[in-house]
């Protein structure tokens, strides 16, 4: 005989899955709990639409979490094909009792489909398309997007209607550019969000139109004599809208009323010179600039003054002179020179310079703009000869050069470094004595000295100069003082001696002379 266990309860489920409204990428819980007889055991299983899942298998996306009575159901990151009916089964050895909820899982749209280019003008295209799956949460809009050999990457684009409810499956798109090859796709949207867009529309031409769009930016000027130059920037091939593209333009003398009228056939083109001898220089013209197709003459740009060109300057300065300063550096100076239009305009002036053996005409050549008459030139060489003239220049060219003058630059600073260098200190004042500097017979005389001293930590350089080979300083005496020495010459400034350090150690008391850089 089998004694069976005295039941004193019976197993109910007490928390079971119900009806659960989801989004894609969302993590769940379905619950599945009992109670029953501790006596007894209960197995929990799961299936879902009539599959049981078997939770040995590495799952993604399944998961079966809870203790002895509870066998709740975890899925994460929950995907579209995941909608369906849940099932929670629990066996024991006396029965076996099941609940089942249904989960729908909403998501962004799928793709539209059968995109197509219905009618297509200068200007504008028709489309049409079919739903794509809703994927449980219904269209709410659409957006349509094209793309050009020209854009960068997909955009939106204007729409007839201007906004696209679900429920519309055709649309005009306009503000297109003619002459403009085009694809489009459809985007569609709904509660969840963007959903991915359709496949490309096949790729067709906007017809072709007159052009709208006028150059941008007409200028010019310069040039030769007899020339007039009319620039412009170049319309953008997308803007062209047909074949045969060109320029049209038209200029006429300030005050006249009769135009004239040229043709640049070139889609590239920027610049156009007009060259008639009988033009006045520097004279102003009214310009536009308009643009054709095959398909006709489009806009013109609104009317800009241009210049035209002119003659290079036709008077030579006058009073040029050079002044040597040092070693290395001179000044060239001149008179300003009148101008008008018949005798050409002067933007600035032109500094030629060279040496007795200058294998070339020109040494060096250095240009100042406006009404400066002076011209200070370095990196000369030492004790060297230098001829220097002066010319006028505008943008025909440059003007005659003036009568060549020469100055012959200082000789060298001295080279050699002031030596056996005393100091003594008493109180606030230093006493600094040292060798008077000999110099070459191709180095400049010694006129005097600077003297350059600052205290340690501080970065602010205080200059003293003298005729003497002796100095004193009046210092507040709070720290270490640094000291050097130069010569002064004509030909400029000579070497430093080596840094002298006074410590402040040695004010405490009057100190014997010392002796500091002691140079051979």
């Amino acid at each position: 005989m089998i004694f069976l266990p005295l039941l004193t309860e019976r197993t109910v489920i007490t928390t079971s899955p119900s009806k659960m409204d989801v989004t894609v990428g969302e993590s769940i819980v379905l619950p599945c709990a009992v109670s029953k007889d501790p006596s007894i055991e209960a197995v929990f299983s799961w299936s879902f639409n009539g599959d049981i899942i078997d939770f040995k298998r590495r799952l993604t996306h399944f998961e079966r979490v809870g203790g002895e009575s509870v066998g709740d159901l975890m899925i994460r990151n929950i995907q579209l094909n995941h909608s369906g009916k849940y099932t929670c089964t629990v066996q024991t050895a006396m029965d076996t009792l099941s609940e089942t909820a249904e989960i729908i899982v909403r998501g962004t749209p799928g793709p539209p489909r059968d995109v197509s280019i219905e009618h297509i003008s200068s200007t504008t295209a028709v489309l049409s398309w079919r739903a794509g799956a809703d994927n449980n949460s219904p269209v709410q809009i659409y957006t349509i997007q094209t793309r050009t050999p020209f854009s960068v990457g997909w955009q939106a684009v204007s729409t007839v209607p201007e906004v696209i409810n679900g429920r519309t499956h055709t649309a005009t798109v306009i503000d297109l550019n003619p002459w403009v090859e085009y694809e489009f796709r459809v985007v569609a949207g709904n509660s969840i969000g963007i959903g991915e867009p359709s496949t490309p529309s096949e790729l067709l031409r906007t017809k072709a139109s007159i052009p709208t769009m006028a150059p941008a930016n007409v200028s010019g000027g310069g040039g030769s004599r007899s020339e007039l130059v009319i620039t412009w920037e170049s319309v953008p091939e997308e803007l062209q809208n047909g074949e045969g593209f060109g320029y049209i333009i038209m200029f006429r003398p300030l005050g006249s009323t009769s135009w004239t009228k040229a043709i640049v056939a070139s889609v590239e083109a920027s610049k156009y010179v007009y060259r008639n001898e009988s033009i006045t220089p520097l004279y102003p013209f009214e310009v536009k600039v308009g643009v054709f197709n095959q398909e006709g003459v489009g806009t013109l740009s609104p009317i800009y003054i241009v210049y035209s060109g002119e003659d290079e300057p036709q008077r030579a300065p006058t009073g040029t002179s050079a002044q040597s300063f040092s070693a290395s550096e001179m000044e060239v100076s001149w008179n300003p020179v009148a101008w008008n239009r018949h005798t050409g305009r002067v933007l600035g002036y032109e500094v030629l310079y060279w040496t007795e053996d200058s294998k070339d005409s020109t040494t060096g050549k250095v240009r100042v703009n406006g009404n400066i008459t002076t011209k200070n030139i370095t990196n000369l060489r030492a004790n060297t000869m230098y001829f220097a003239t002066v010319r006028a220049y505008n943008t025909a060219g440059t003007g005659p050069s003036s009568v060549p003058v020469n100055v012959t630059t200082r000789k060298s600073p001295p080279s050699q470094r002031p030596a056996n260098i005393a100091w003594k200190l008493t109180n606030s004042k230093i006493c600094l004595n040292w060798e008077h500097v000999k110099t070459m017979e191709n180095e400049s005389e010694v006129l005097g000295y600077k003297i350059f001293y600052r205290q340690n930590r501080q970065s602010t350089i205080h200059i003293l100069e003298t005729n003497n080979t002796s100095a004193e300083l009046l210092v507040p005496f709070e720290e270490d003082y640094l000291i050097e020495i130069r010569t002064i010459s004509d030909g400029g400034e000579g070497s430093s001696s080596e840094e002298i350090r006074i410590p402040t150690t040695s004010s405490e008391s009057p100190h014997p002379l010392n002796i500091i850089a002691v140079v051979p």
